[in-house]
């Protein structure tokens, strides 16, 4: 019987739950806002970790540069991040830490611009979440 989580799926959840933790507790940068990790990716010899994530606008500037500056502070911290989840989690080698941007989110958000405007080229109506639990209460 196959087994349902990789070592790798296992690791990778692990550098996800505690990298949150170290982020929210000890990185006090000023530029670096709410960052949310979306998914580790970790490489089958270990020696790199992909780190996705989302960042949250809590500043006064545009949502691009508060992007760039989050992902340089975090790049700027990556030795000291990989240092405390060695000491964290047990393993031979601690794999080096790549952020990068998810930008699946803002996809979705375009794609779903695209859907309601081409249900209003097609004269369908957009329907609202309040509207359908409405329809659906009546039924």
């Amino acid at each position: 019987m196959a087994r349902e989580f990789s070592r790798l799926d296992r690791i990778a959840d692990q550098i996800q739950k505690d990298l949150a933790q170290l982020i929210q507790r000890e990185l006090k940068d000023p530029r670096l806002g709410m960052v949310t990790i979306n998914m580790v990716k970790v490489s089958k010899d270990l020696s790199y970790a992909d780190i996705y994530v989302t960042v949250l606008n809590v500043r006064d500037v545009d949502d691009k540069t508060a992007t760039e500056e989050s992902l340089k502070v975090l790049k700027q911290a990556a030795g000291f991040l990989r240092a405390e989840l060695g000491r964290a989690i047990k393993l031979r080698v601690m794999p080096q830490l790549r952020f990068h941007y998810d930008e699946t989110i803002g996809q979705a958000q375009r794609l779903g611009e695209l859907i309601q405007q081409a249900r209003v080229k097609d004269g369908r109506p957009v329907a609202n979440a309040d509207e359908k639990s409405e329809d659906e209460s009546q039924q």
